[in-house]
């Protein structure tokens, strides 16, 4: 009886050991498997990786200019805002010289007409007199 234990044991654990070498050339395989996949998406990732480099570097160009032409476009705005200042001012002078010159035009006609008349009045007085 013992040998038929004896024997058992023997063809349960030679069942055992050809399962773990069944497992580990299993094993073996997906580990060769695992290596070829990680081989080529490393090489199919190698371009992408690169063309998204060349992206990037892109996008970063494309950044720099948009913020050099934002840069120009302030400082046309602030140019555009001293030239209104600008013409406000000379708008301002422009009225202050015009209202100023009115009123001298219209105290020097004035001054004209009263002239005039006192002459008259006085070149009729003068020459009714004679």
């Amino acid at each position: 009886m013992e040998q038929i234990w004896f024997a058992l044991l023997t063809i349960a654990f030679l069942v055992v050991v050809g399962f773990f070498i069944y497992v580990l050339l299993e094993l073996r395989k997906s580990a060769r498997a695992l290596t070829d996949f990680l081989k080529t998406t490393e090489e199919s990732l190698k371009p992408a990786l690169d063309e998204l480099q060349q992206t990037l570097k892109s996008m970063r160009r494309v950044t720099d200019d948009v913020n050099t032409v934002t840069e120009d476009i302030r400082l046309i705005s602030g140019s555009a805002r001293d030239i209104g200042q600008n013409f406000r001012r000379i708008s301002m002078l422009i009225n202050e010289v015009s209202s100023d010159a009115i009123i001298k035009v219209s105290g020097l006609r004035v001054g004209l007409r009263t002239a005039l008349e006192v002459l008259i009045k006085n070149f009729l007085t003068k020459g009714g007199t004679k």
